[in-house]
This record gives C-alpha cells, structure tokens and sequence, in this order.
C-alpha cells in the first residue's frame, strides 16, 4: 500500500467543492481511501486517523491550507487518482470563468449589478461571516447566514443592527428558511398556506413543515433564527423580530415556535409578547415546561409531529386533537428475537441536531439516561469519537463541521461511524434520521443503505436499524424512493422522528424486561 499526501498554502475550496472532489478520488480503481480538505486540526486528525497523513507534515499545514491525501495499491493508482484531481481542478476553473451568471466578485460589485436586492444568503468561513453580513444589511437586505463558527460577540453585533433597522439575520449557523415561498438552505419543498412557523432549530423546523404538509397544511414563512439567538447571551433578538413579522404577515393565521427551551428572561420576553397576538401560537420548546407555556394562552407541544398536528388542526378551524399512538408491538416482539444476550444498548447517529436532541429527550423520559455531545452534566460525553452505553450523536455539531461539510451535505463521516458502532457487541438498536432538501445530498438513503450492508456484513450481532425521513415527494431526492431504498437495505422506517425514537425505547425497554 502506497501514501500520498501534499498541500497547497493559502488555497481555499468551499466544502461541497471539496467533497466532489474526494468522492471522484476514492472512485479511481485501486484506491483505498482518499481525502481532500482544508487543514483544520480536526481534519488533520482525522486524515491521520485514515492514515493518508504524516504527523510530520499536518505540523506544516495552517487551516487556510488545502490538503491532500491518497492511499492506494500502488504508484500507479496514485498516479491516476493524481491525474483524475487535477481534472477536477481544472473543471472548476472553467466553470466559473465560464459561467457568465458569475460576474461579481464582492458583495458590493453585486449590488451594484442586481440594482436593489433585498436579500442574501452567506456561506463562508466563520472568521469572514460577519463582515459580509453586515456589508448585506448595510445595503438594505436581509440575511440568511448559513456559517457557523461566528463568535457569539458577531452574532450579538449582527442581530443589533438588524433589530435596528427591521432587517431578518437569521443565524449564524441558520440551515433552513421559507419566505414567501422562496426555499433557503436546507428547506423541503412544501405545500403553500396559512401557519408560519418561527424557529430556533433548523432540522426541528424541517420536521414541522414536512408533517404539516402530509397532514394537509401548507408554510406561509419559515424564519430559522440560528440556535443561540434563544439564549441569555443574544436575548432571542431574531426571535422577537420574526414573531412580530408574522403577526404582521397577511398570509400567516397561525404562528408555530419551534425551539430548545429559551433561557427564562428570553422566554418572559416572548410569551409577553405572544399573549397580545390575535392569531393562535403553538409553541414546541423541546424539554420544556408546558405548563409555563400553556399558563400563557399558547398551545404547548410536547415534540415536532405534535406542534405539526396543532398547528394544522388550528389552521383548518378545528381545535387541537391528541394523535392516537402506533400499534407497534409485532415490530417489537420481531426484533427483540433476533438479539443475542450481550445486546442492550441504543446508537444514535444524527445529522440534524434539533433531531437528535428531540430523541434524547424521548429516550432519556422511556429508558433513562442517554450519553450525547449535546448533553449536559453527567451524561456529556466527553470524547464524542466513543459511544458508550446508549449514546445519540449530533453529527452537525461544530467538532464535525470545522473544516468539513454538514453531513447533511457530505454523508461519508456518518457511514463510517454507523459501520463502527455496528462491531460493538452491546449495541441492539441503531437510530438514525435521513433528511431531504435543497441543500442537501442528492441520495442520502443510498449513504446509509451501503453503510447497512457493510455493517451487516462485517458484524456478529443482527442489529435493528430505525430509520425517520424528514422531506417530501416533491423534494429532489423524493421521500417515497429514498424510504424504498432503506427498506431494502432491511432498516425500518417511520414516518416521523418522534415515533422512530419511541419504537427504540419500546425495543429496549421491553428486552430489558
């Protein structure tokens, strides 16, 4: 087995380029394993892991670096994958010399052009974030700022100016937005109507805009605010601005809240708010206090597929209703058979956050603790490259998306971590969601597919995968074949995050019985 590996200074790639390019590098016969990235430490880390890096030369190498490692049968092999990444290159500069729609290589170059636009999208490292977002707003727009690493000071800078001058500046580390019908980010492709839903959590506000449109409803706005806008330190700035735009918005007759529970002055703020709207508010604060909410005249929801419920049921005239629970006890009794005795514990690996925190918090309520990157005190897992016991990942979170794409966009990270988990002997159930959109991967079910079989082929134990869909048929990826696809792949697939969750814990709960 031969290594290849060099890097160019100073060269950046945007993180879409860069998995295209990796994914034609590891298609070349005779590669191994092959990776191109920009030379963050937690990229280095994980091409030294690969072994497609010397420790001796990531010591060389500076975030603002592109890196590049190989590892193939032979030098020939590298030679070619060489051959094949220099192509890539060199495609990528003739498309944009040759695309004319790209004419403007500043924002202000493009204002010029577009003569009075009125919003903009930002996706680039933390570190320049800010300044061109506030560049956008200087010029009268709103923003939708996709980047996240952006200090909470930025964020805070940002957000003032935006309240100041009645502008949207959803985030930073915003996925997903609906307005007036026009999908931002990671957004489904969803029916037309009257509920616009405000939200402090992106894959949460993708999950409530796909079941309201299987439950016959339809999305007026979807405003994403970016988590921390909820917490003390920003004081839900974007929060309040967007409720108050769609109590304004002639289009909006009911008004959703999706969000992890606000710090107690930000959820003052907001139910003090909301209580002098006329329109009905449904409000989901995962792991919140629905009583706090409910004492307020707001209809509380305990997770995502019940907000969606309320939120159609008020939107059609009707007043909420309770949905009634799966039968899923033949599941249950089917699964629990094939399990040898050493099984007893639950895998979650996520690519949406709101998703994940939305199961931990059904599984913590169904079987007790759950260790997770995104817990808090004694069930934090402190080194997120282990599981142990039952874990649930937020595989969106920052350590995995410095330097490297979503994996909502770049689904590879997560495949190999599913066929990891797969070799320990402990691990009864996997969980796992699939989440369509614009923005994301073209066939995430197949990522997840391949990852099965070759977990199934190299593992002792039969594992039980569940698997949740969050998209549509209209959507590019189409619900219906990427559910066929895990099906295939013999995972079971639910119709929802929350009834996904809840087949685990009853899988779990009654084996340990």
């Amino acid at each position: 087995m031969v290594m290849y590996n060099t890097y160019k200074q100073n060269a950046y790639y945007d993180s879409v380029t860069l998995m295209l390019f990796s994914s034609k590098l590891a298609s070349v016969e005779g590669i191994k394993d092959a990776a191109v990235m920009m030379g963050t430490d937690h990229n280095k880390s994980l091409m030294m892991k690969s072994g497609i890096l010397t420790e001796e030369l990531a010591r060389s190498i500076t975030p603002n670096d592109l890196v590049i490692g190989i590892r193939g049968e032979g030098d020939d092999h590298i030679q070619q994958a060489l051959k094949v990444l220099e192509e890539q290159f060199e495609n990528k500069r003739q498309s944009v010399a040759g695309d004319e729609r790209i004419r403007a290589k500043t924002l202000e170059s493009a204002v010029k052009q577009l003569g009075n636009p009125n919003f903009a999208v930002i996706s680039l490292p933390g570190k320049f974030a800010g300044d061109e977002a506030m560049k956008a707003m200087k010029n009268g727009m709103h923003v939708l700022l996709f980047s996240d690493n952006v200090s909470i000071e930025e964020e805070n800078r940002l957000k003032d100016y935006a309240v100041e001058h009645q502008l949207l500046m959803m985030g930073p580390d915003c996925g997903t937005a609906i307005v007036n019908g026009a999908a931002l980010g990671f957004a489904n492709v969803v029916p037309q109507g009257n509920i616009g839903v405000v939200a402090a959590a992106g894959t949460g506000l993708q999950e409530v805009s796909v079941l309201i449109g299987r439950m016959g409803g339809g999305i007026s706005q979807a405003l994403g605010t970016g988590g921390r806008d909820v917490k003390e330190e920003v004081g839900g700035k974007m929060m309040l601005l967007a409720l108050n735009a769609l109590n304004n918005d002639p289009q909006t007759q009911v008004i959703g809240i999706v969000s992890k529970p606000p710090s107690p002055s930000v959820m003052q703020r907001i139910l003090n708010l909301i209580q002098n709207f006329q329109k009905p508010v449904v409000a989901c604060f995962l792991g919140g206090d629905e009583k706090l909410v409910a004492g307020a005249g707001v209809v509380a929801a305990e997770t995502l597929r019940e907000a969606a419920s309320y939120l159609v049921d008020l939107s059609q005239g009707r007043q909420p209703q309770k949905l009634p629970d799966e039968d899923v006890d033949g599941i249950v009794a089917g699964e629990r058979a094939k399990y040898a005795a050493s099984q007893r514990y639950v895998r979650g690996l996520y690519s949406g956050g709101s998703l994940c925190y939305e199961s931990m918090l059904l599984l913590e309520k169904e079987i007790g603790g759950i260790y997770s990157n995104i817990a808090h005190g004694e069930y934090e897992l402190k080194d997120v490259e282990s599981s142990k016991g039952n874990t649930l990942i937020d595989m969106g979170d920052d350590y995995f998306t410095d330097g490297m794409p979503h994996p909502m966009i770049d689904p590879r990270l997560r495949a190999e971590r599913i066929k990891r988990e797969a070799q320990d002997e402990s691990v009864a159930v996997m969980l796992l969601d699939c989440v369509l959109g614009y923005g994301a991967h073209e066939n995430p079910a197949g990522a997840i597919a391949d990852a099965i079989h070759a977990a199934r082929g190299s593992g002792k134990n039969y594992i039980t995968y569940i698997v949740s869909v969050c998209g549509t048929d209209a959507d590019r990826q189409n619900r219906g074949s990427q559910e066929k696809i895990l099906r295939d792949a013999g995972a079971i697939v639910m119709p929802s995050n929350q009834q996904a969750a809840l087949l685990a814990a009853k899988i779990l709960k009654q084996k340990a019985e």
